[in-house]
């Protein structure tokens, strides 16, 4: 029995999927591991999280279990153990697992217990759940191996501290949103230390996979609820853990405090994280976007820039009659801030071309929202002919405000390949783009200072597709529309409830009707970075079809 351990926690990123270059990556961090008796990887690192319905693939998993022997087999050199996430079949039973490796041999596995199936997880679709685990003994230390959701209840640390578990060891697989660090650290994991006494390691990954990001921030709680080591976000790292028993039980040595990126800080990294990993791991060269001159796409592209560095980025735009001088040159500010190419491709012949092809049908009919949503439809086809020709994967730029009311056009601007404001209202644009022209973020591959002129955040927003248009001649002022919003999406309250709060009856009951008929609108958008509690996704599963209504 030792009374001295050296855990290394691995925060790294993944590919889900890839589980040769998984392993090899788990193998050179297990290299850096000098002087560790055990090294923690996060949960599902072997295939990946959330590998969704890939995991219901046979050979996935027989490939899972060669390569879980093959870093099995890398222990017998009397180097660190490894804690490794990964799946293990049982008959025609899937379960999520962590296996200790160890003297060049699977030496045991454990079962995660409490399968999460609300939000971005499914994992009943697909998993199996295990039964209450016991700890696993390693060099004489009854070590507690809980799996992400099996510390958001009590039972599994419960059990594990009746059975004689002494250290808590989570790997986890936690999604970003907005202050969910300060609910996991000083909320889940805080009250199960609480509750066991026990020191608690919680250890997640970074990077993005498709709509979520994972940020990192992984810590280390004592018994007493002393926090000993906070790992920064967004960020792979390595740390050493250093334990000592005492009569008291183990404690970790202190370590470096890590700060929280404060809002919204944090949720534009997760932007350039989400963005910057979709890209590269889809083989993107580059992306291309259209700079309107507006709020929104000047947003997007400082993103994208701050992502994957200006030379990656290519804005056009595509000016129709409407579209104003300020316009025009608030595009070209944006451009020559960002450092990145822009061209102008005005769509008036191709506009001019479809009025005369559609004249004989349209007949004598007044103008309306067919001309408008024309307008916008070229411009998407003219971005996807670059897409096409050259290669860049193209940005959209519509915000959540307009996604939830459908103020926004299919095969329009609602075409690309990503949309990293998808989960962004319109209010938390502009704190977004007012915050970067005043800081530069860690790790950010654009410039210092301004991304975009000033008069860009601060002019009304148009659409520009008629004379003298403005939102707000279709939309609520946005403090109030993304003030109801927030009521009926993220909350889902009624429009009582919603009046209730001071906001007119009317206005809410109308902005629930629109909410409902988008529905087919957001189903055929492309997928983008979740940041809140109920992305436009996985988090939010309406039926197109729908009657129901609280008004």
């Amino acid at each position: 029995m030792t009374d001295r351990l050296v855990i290394a926690i691995v925060q790294m990123a993944q590919r889900v999927g890839d589980l040769r270059a998984n392993a090899d990556a788990m193998l050179r961090w297990r290299a850096e591991a000098t002087g560790a008796d055990l090294v923690l990887f996060p949960e599902l690192q072997l295939i990946g999280y959330p590998p969704e319905d890939l995991v219901l693939k046979p050979a996935l998993a027989d490939c899972a279990a060669g390569e879980l022997a093959r870093l099995a087999a890398t222990t017998a050199d009397g180097g660190p153990a490894m804690l490794v996430g990964t799946v293990e079949r049982d008959g025609d039973a899937l379960f999520n697992v962590l296996a200790l490796l160890d003297g060049g041999r699977v030496v045991g596995t454990r079962r995660k217990h409490e399968l999460p199936n609300y939000g971005t997880f499914d994992e009943k679709r697909v998993f199996q759940a295990g039964p209450l685990p016991d700890p696993i003994s390693f060099r004489g230390v009854r070590l507690g191996l809980p799996i992400c959701e099996d510390i958001w209840f009590p039972a599994v640390c419960a059990h594990l501290k009746q059975e004689g578990a002494e250290i808590l060891l989570v790997p986890h697989g936690s999604p970003f949103e907005v202050d969910k660090d300060d609910l996991r650290r000083n909320g889940v994991a805080a009250r199960r230390v609480a509750e066991t006494g026990l020191p608690l390691v919680f250890l997640n990954r970074v990077g993005g996979q498709d709509e979520i990001v994972f940020d990192g921030a992984s810590f280390v709680l004592n018994g007493d609820g002393g926090c000993a080591l906070q790992l920064p976000e967004w960020e792979e790292r390595l740390a050493l853990t250093r334990w000592q028993r005492s009569d008291a039980g183990w404690r970790c040595d202190q370590g470096d405090i890590a700060s929280s990126d404060p809002f919204p800080a944090d949720m534009y990294q997760a932007m350039m994280v989400g963005l910057r990993d979709y890209v590269d791991a889809n083989r993107f060269p580059g992306v291309v976007l259209g700079l309107s001159g507006g709020l929104d796409s000047a947003l997007t592209a400082a993103v994208a820039v701050d992502a994957l560095g200006p030379d990656r980025v290519w804005c056009v735009m595509l000016p129709s009659r409407y579209t104003s001088q300020a316009s025009l040159d608030d595009a070209e500010g944006c451009a020559r801030l960002l450092g990145c190419r822009l061209d102008t491709i005005p769509i008036a012949p191709g506009v001019a071309a479809l009025d005369a092809m559609l004249a004989p049908v349209f007949g004598d009919r007044a103008p309306d929202l067919a001309e408008e949503n024309i307008q916008s439809r070229l411009r998407g086809v003219t971005l996807m002919a670059l897409s096409n020709k050259f290669g860049p994967m193209l940005l959209t730029t519509g915000n959540k405000s307009e996604m939830s009311v459908g103020y926004a056009t299919l095969y329009g601007d609602m075409a690309g390949g990503y949309n990293v404001l998808k989960d962004a209202y319109k209010t938390t644009c502009f704190r977004l783009a007012r915050w970067r022209n005043a800081h530069r973020p860690d790790g950010a591959k654009g410039p210092d200072g301004p991304v975009m002129p000033e008069r860009v955040i601060d002019k009304p927003p148009s659409a520009e597709l008629r004379d003298n248009q403005k939102d707000e001649d279709s939309l609520p002022p946005y403090p109030v529309l993304d003030a109801v919003l927030q009521g009926l999406v993220e909350d889902e309250l009624s429009v009582d409830q919603i009046a209730a709060k001071g906001f007119d009856r009317d206005l809410v009951a109308r902005i629930e009707r629109l909410l409902y008929l988008a529905e087919h609108k957001r189903r055929q958008a492309p997928p983008g970075v979740k940041l809140g509690r109920r992305n436009f996704g996985r988090d939010r599963r309406y039926p197109i079809t729908n009657a129901f209504r609280t008004s």
